[in-house]
């Protein structure tokens, strides 16, 4: 088994993760939150944990802050916090650009996995969601 721990948040829908990646003051921990509001479960705050094993890449939090999410303006929170597999990257770093952008992925731990940039549209959140319930055509 390989594993590294990197500077990102993640949450999953239904086994299904995404890792939110981006600088410091990003909004990673933000962008967690709104889709915890709307249904996804916390795996990770601030530090996630991504390992290979057996084919396919998991996301964990480190024990220390298990069950905790920074927000902005009122402290830790407390929240349930569950692994998942990695189904999507999300890079706040970078602003989509494209009405339907082509499809990105990004290596980790020698797997590809497919990569989004932010987007200023209120419904990114929305769209995030929908996109681990039910995938993206190609």
């Amino acid at each position: 088994m390989s594993e590294t721990t990197v500077h990102a948040s993640s949450v999953a829908v239904a086994g299904r993760g995404l890792l939110i990646r981006g600088r410091s003051g990003a909004g990673k921990s933000s962008l967690a939150l709104e889709l915890m509001s709307r249904g996804a479960t916390l795996v990770a705050d601030d530090r996630t944990v991504v390992s290979l094993r057996d084919g396919q890449l998991w996301l964990d939090v480190p024990d220390a802050i298990r069950g905790m999410i920074e927000a902005r303006g009122l402290g830790i929170l407390n929240a349930q916090s569950a692994p998942a597999s990695l189904a999507i990257v999300v890079d706040l770093d970078i602003e989509e650009t494209e009405r339907l952008p082509p499809v990105r992925t990004s290596t980790m731990l020698g797997m590809e996995v497919p990569l989004l940039h932010k987007s200023a549209c209120p419904c990114f959140p929305a769209a995030l969601i929908q996109y681990l319930r039910a995938g993206r055509r190609e």
